[in-house]
């Protein structure tokens, strides 16, 4: 199952398409983020967000769950089920990909290294869990809700390794693909 989804963001993954998908990400990352940064800090009166954070605990999402009080709860629910439902689909699609042009240019067709457009899916994944496991907490607080408590941080830290790492695999794949692109301009001239 996971090759052919990786098969198929290949596929689709056409100089169009990336820089589609390229422009709509520095579009968001330029206009909707600031916006969203500073509404979710007047409205939970915070800047700590569990989102954020690579790691914390259970404890920790307790204490900014009280921080919030009741309203700053409320909108940072109101905000994973929002904006949160679409700013992962739009970091997935550009990383994705990203990853698979500047991959195909970088590495054979059959190499492993084909597959890694896949990581940014799990990013996105670990990210709506985690948005699940926090708004939980949110919505059910004071009352603790130990082993979703428990799983958040674990889910935002791997939503981060996935991210983070995409980033990584992407400027590897830059890399790669800029020096294989050289190389092959300094055959084509000595020809």
């Amino acid at each position: 199952m996971l090759k052919i989804i990786s098969n198929w963001i290949r596929r689709i993954s056409n100089g169009w398409v990336t820089l589609s998908f390229f422009v709509l990400f520095i579009l968001f990352v330029a206009f909707v983020l600031p916006g969203q940064a500073s509404g979710a800090k007047v409205n939970t009166g915070s800047d700590r967000s569990p989102d954020m954070s690579f790691y914390y605990s259970a404890d920790e999402l307790y204490h900014i769950a009280q921080d919030y009080g009741e309203q700053g709860r409320a909108a940072y629910i109101k905000a994973r089920f929002t904006f949160d439902l679409i700013w992962p689909l739009v970091y997935m699609a550009f990383l994705t990909t990203t990853l698979s042009w500047s991959y195909h240019q970088a590495f054979k067709p059959d190499s492993f290294f084909q597959r890694v457009n896949l990581a940014p899916v799990f990013g996105m994944l670990f990210d709506y869990l985690e948005n699940i496991a926090t708004s939980i907490v949110m919505f059910r607080y004071p009352t603790h809700t130990i082993i979703v408590a428990s799983l958040a941080p674990i889910l935002t830290l791997l939503k981060w390794v996935f991210v983070g790492g995409s980033f990584a695999l992407l400027v590897l794949g830059l890399v790669v693909g800029t020096i294989r692109w050289v190389h092959a301009k300094k055959k084509s001239w000595r020809s």
